[in-house]
């Protein structure tokens, strides 16, 4: 493999990492190493890489806040969207957004631009590609609310534009595959006064304070939350508030977050997931779904 990765530097001018240490790059800052990483900072680049699909697996990653890799590592690429990906652009009354903006940048930039309606994205850690593929959202609102299209380029180097109404959008969901690489989203927008916005950001920032742990070694919530159902209210009235496993700890802040304390393991932390999921389960009859990303072996 090390020949192959060695084969792929020498057609790019992106620098891909040996041997990665995943913690690095995720928030839970626990986990197994990549064989390779690699910011990808042109289309060129990003065409190259994925034209060995069939030779070596890969997988996109924003800024790794929703992410956790096993402790046995990724045996493949794992590939970050640089700089030419990470524009903004007005045109009338469409916002084009490149996929590795982050998305409080984005709420930034709305501010600026006295845009309304994407002050939520200060909310959300994380980036535009990884909010569209789950539909990222928070405090009533959601990432498909003002999306008209995507532009995506697939394992065979193919450039297409995708709908909002072909994406599947639903809660925390879309039909995107892992195969399916989001370039740019653009975004309807209207306009209203700064006050407004602030207003409404600044409200989503003190919920954010006041009801999570956001300066823990934490993936943001654990859990997505079943229909007509909060998951941290399920997991507390289950028990499992404050619950550890090895470093690994159910927040007492507030019960869909699993802390790393530490020294935790990524196995420590999906081991207390597992644990949380049956204690759910058990008293409820309620299958809780991850809504981390957890990959590797």
């Amino acid at each position: 493999m090390a020949s192959l990765i060695n084969q792929i530097q020498s057609k790019i001018k992106s620098k891909i990492l040996i041997d990665y240490d995943m913690r690095k790059s995720t928030w839970f800052r626990a986990g197994g190493n990549a064989l390779g990483y690699v910011i990808v900072n042109n289309i060129s680049d990003l065409k190259t890489i994925i034209s060995y699909a069939d030779q070596i697996k890969y997988y996109i990653v924003g800024v790794g806040s929703n992410l956790m890799v096993r402790d046995g590592g990724f045996d493949g690429l794992i590939i970050k969207l640089g700089k030419n990906f990470n524009k903004i652009k007005i045109n009338k009354n469409i916002l084009s957004v490149g996929s590795g903006v982050l998305d409080i940048n984005l709420a930034k930039f709305a501010l600026q631009n006295l845009i309304k309606d994407f002050e939520f994205f200060s909310g959300i850690p994380g980036t535009i590609g990884g909010a569209i593929k789950m539909n990222a959202g928070c405090y009533g609102s959601q990432t498909a609310d003002n999306l008209k299209r995507i532009l995506v380029i697939n394992k065979f180097g193919k450039l297409k534009y995708l709908k909002k109404d072909e994406l599947e959008l639903k809660y925390r969901s879309s039909n995107l595959t892992d195969d399916l690489i989001v370039l740019k989203a653009d975004f309807a927008c209207e306009y209203s006064s700064a006050s407004e916005i602030i207003e409404k950001k600044n409200y989503i920032k003190f919920k954010r304070e006041s009801s999570q742990p956001i300066k823990e070694k934490t993936s943001g919530s654990t859990f997505k939350n079943p229909y007509g159902e909060y998951a941290a209210v399920l997991i507390e009235k289950a028990g499992c508030k404050g619950m550890r496993n090895g470093d690994a700890s159910v927040s007492a802040t507030h019960s869909n977050f699993i802390i790393n304390n530490g020294e935790a393991t990524a196995l420590d932390i999906e081991n207390l997931g597992k644990q949380i999921i049956k204690q759910v389960q058990e008293k409820f009859g309620i299958t809780l779904d991850w809504e981390i990303k957890i990959i590797g072996t």
